[in-house]
């Protein structure tokens, strides 16, 4: 099935879009460069919700949790990551308020160590959502901050 892009999205591009004008007044519109998100991968809902959150005025940023790989005297050697096990995708302040966000696109679902690091969050007293595209995303957002 061919990937439609959704009008929530359009609207943001737009949002962000006019934004750039605002920043950039001296700058011909055709000569900005364009803004484009989609929610068809994880990676591409992961920036939309995060310039979402932005662009309310919250702060929002990606967490990366996997380690790295180094090269020392021709030997790879694997650093694992420093964050929590189960760690959410995007972290965010929104009016305040602590809130992860887990980005599972298709059949992806919660590992048993996300689903621990949502109870966490959740008996600190933290919001934790599961955005499994931006529509859904949005709808979660007008409910809980409009």
């Amino acid at each position: 099935m061919r990937y439609k892009k959704p009008e929530l999205i359009k609207q943001l591009e737009r949002a962000l879009l006019e934004q750039k004008r605002l920043k950039y007044p001296n700058i011909p519109d055709e000569c900005l460069a364009p803004i484009t998100h989609t929610d068809k991968t994880a990676n591409g809902l992961t920036k939309a919700i995060i310039a979402f959150i932005k662009l309310r005025g919250g702060q929002a940023e990606r967490i990366t949790s996997s380690g790295r790989v180094i090269q020392h005297r021709g030997r790879a050697t694997y650093i694992p990551g420093t964050s929590t096990n189960g760690t959410a995708d995007i972290s965010a302040t929104i009016k305040g308020r602590s809130v992860k966000i887990e980005v599972k696109i298709g059949a992806d679902r919660q590992s048993p160590a996300q689903i621990a690091y949502q109870k966490a969050i959740e008996k600190a007293g933290g919001l934790y959502v599961i955005a499994k595209d931006f529509t859904t995303f949005c709808a979660w957002y007008r409910k809980m901050y409009n």
